[in-house]
C-alpha cells in the first residue's frame, strides 16, 4: 500500500460556484463577494504538508482539481498546488492531472493557462444539450457556450470528458436518444452520463416532495440506461464504470484509484480522503464551510474534522461497495486480503440466479450473454493511460455485476455485505475488526 510505485491520488477540492444547482448536494458555495484566494492557496499548501507529514513518501500518479467549480481558480493557484504537490511527494512523469470546469468561466486563453500550470486533462460539466433543460437544471450557461467549451478543450487539451444528465423530468426515450446521439458527435474517448439523483436537502427534493417535480419512474429509467449501454457501445465507449464511458486506454485514472480502492488524500473543505499511515488505512473527512476549513488550517495544520481507522471490515465493505461500481467487478482474493471476509457462495450463487451478479475469470464471457467481453478484457488489462497492466486484476476469482445488476447496484452490494464470512485462514476476531 506505501511502495512508491503504487498508484497515489491528490483530490483537491474548490468549494465555491457561481451559482447554486438545485440537483446539487456536492459541497459548493456562493460568494457574491468573492474569496481571498492567496489565504486559500496558503491553506491548501499546508493541509498538504500535513498530510504529506503523516503518511510519508509517495509518488503521485494523479491530482483532480473538484468542485465546486475549479475553472474559476486562477491558474497560477493551480500551478502553485501543483508545484506544492510535486515538491512534497513527487509527480510521475506521466501524471493524470484534471481539473473539472464549467462552460461558462472556459476561454481559450483561461484553458491555455491551465495547461500551462500542469492540467493535461479536463472535464467539463455540460449537463444537457437543450437550453430550456439548462435552465430547468439552474444551469447559467448556454448549449453554445457548451459546444463552444469543448471545441476550446479539444484544442487544447490531449485528453478531454463532458458531463450530461439524463433521467430528467419529462424526458422521452426519443429526447435522449437525439440528445446522446449529439453528445457522441462532440466526444473525444471519454463522456461521462449520470441519471439524476434527486439528493436530499437541495430544491430539488422539497420540489419532488411537494409532487411539483416527477421523474422518470424506474421502468422509464432503466429504459433510458439501456439506451445509453447501446449508444454507447455502438460508439466504441465501454461502460468501465456505473457513469462513466470511455475507449480503452482513456478512462479517468484518478476515478479509478477511487474504485479500485486506492490511497489518495482529500486536500480542501469538504475534501474525503483514504490514506494509509502507520500501516493502518484511515478515513479523513476535511470541514465543509469554506472559511471554517480556512481557520481550521491556519490553527490546527489541517482542517481534518474525522479522522477514523478503519477497521478490515470496513475496508472490506467499501472495497466491495466501489468495486462493484466498476465493469470489471472486484477481485475477491484482494477483498480477503485487505479486510479479511469474503461473500458466502450462496449468496453469490442466489444473485447470478437472478442475473444480476457474474462471477469467475470468463464471467459470462461465453455464448450470447457475453455482454462487454472483449472491453472487458482490455479495461482490466488497463491501470490507465500510460500504466501497465493491472496484474492483480487479471485473476479468475472475480465478481462483477450485470447490466441488470447494476440498476440496483446498492441492493447486490448489501446482499453480498450482510453475507460476509471470514476467509480462509483468516483470524475470525481480526475480520470482525
Amino acid at each position: 500500500m506505501t511502495d512508491r510505485d503504487t498508484p497515489f491520488g491528490v483530490y483537491v477540492h474548490w468549494p465555491f460556484c457561481a451559482q447554486k444547482c438545485p440537483y446539487c448536494d456536492f459541497n459548493s458555495h456562493v460568494r457574491h463577494k468573492g474569496w481571498d484566494e492567496d489565504r486559500f492557496l496558503a491553506a491548501y499548501r499546508r493541509e498538504i504538508d500535513w498530510v504529506a507529514d503523516r503518511i510519508g513518501s509517495r509518488s503521485v500518479t494523479s491530482v483532480f482539481f473538484g468542485g465546486g467549480t475549479p475553472s474559476l481558480m486562477q491558474a497560477k493557484t493551480v500551478g502553485a498546488i501543483v508545484e506544492h504537490i510535486g515538491k512534497r511527494w513527487g509527480i510521475a512523469q506521466d501524471a493524470e492531472i484534471t481539473l473539472e470546469a464549467n462552460p461558462g468561466s472556459v476561454e481559450a486563453q483561461r484553458f491555455r493557462d491551465f495547461r500551462a500550470a500542469g492540467v493535461n486533462r479536463v472535464s467539463i460539466g455540460v449537463q444537457s444539450l437543450r437550453d430550456d433543460e439548462l435552465r430547468k437544471l439552474g444551469r447559467i450557461h448556454s448549449v453554445a457556450e457548451a459546444k463552444g467549451a469543448i471545441e476550446i478543450a479539444r484544442a487544447t487539451f490531449d485528453r478531454f470528458s463532458f458531463d450530461l444528465i439524463y433521467a430528467r423530468p419529462v424526458q422521452t426515450a426519443d429526447a435522449w436518444r437525439r440528445e446522446l446521439a449529439e453528445a457522441l458527435d462532440l466526444a473525444g474517448d471519454h463522456l461521462s452520463l449520470y441519471q439524476l439523483t434527486i439528493e436530499p436537502d437541495t430544491p430539488y427534493a422539497a420540489l419532488h416532495a411537494a409532487g411539483k417535480l416527477v421523474v422518470p419512474d424506474d421502468y422509464d429509467a432503466s429504459a433510458l440506461y439501456e439506451i445509453t449501454e447501446e449508444m454507447t457501445t455502438g460508439r466504441g465507449l465501454a461502460a468501465y464504470e456505473v457513469s462513466n464511458y470511455a475507449r480503452p486506454g482513456a478512462e479517468s485514472r484518478h476515478n479509478l484509484l477511487y474504485w479500485r480502492y486506492g490511497e489518495y488524500a482529500g486536500i480542501g473543505p469538504g475534501a474525503h480522503g483514504r490514506i494509509v499511515a502507520d500501516a493502518a488505512r484511515e478515513a479523513t473527512i476535511a470541514e465543509r464551510n469554506p472559511e471554517g476549513w480556512v481557520a481550521r488550517v491556519e490553527e490546527n495544520g489541517n482542517g481534518i474534522v474525522e479522522l477514523t481507522a478503519l477497521s478490515r471490515s470496513e475496508q472490506a465493505d467499501e472495497m466491495l461497495l466501489m468495486g462493484l461500481r466498476l465493469s470489471e467487478g472486484v477481485d475477491l482474493g484482494r477483498l480477503a486480503n485487505l479486510g479479511g471476509a469474503r461473500p458466502s457462495a450462496s449468496a453469490i450463487e442466489e444473485l447470478k440466479d437472478l442475473g444480476l451478479l457474474q462471477s469467475g475469470a470468463s464471467a459470462g464471457r461465453t455464448g450470447s450473454g457475453d455482454w462487454r467481453a472483449n472491453e472487458l478484457d482490455e479495461i482490466i488489462a488497463c491501470a490507465g493511460p500510460g500504466l501497465p497492466p493491472d496484474v492483480s486484476s487479471m485473476t479468475s476469482n472475480r465478481i462483477r455485476v450485470t447490466p441488470q445488476g447494476r440498476l440496483v447496484l446498492n441492493a447486490v452490494v448489501a446482499k453480498l455485505s450482510d453475507s460476509f464470512q471470514p476467509a480462509d485462514g483468516v483470524d475470525k476476531r481480526r475480520a470482525a475488526g
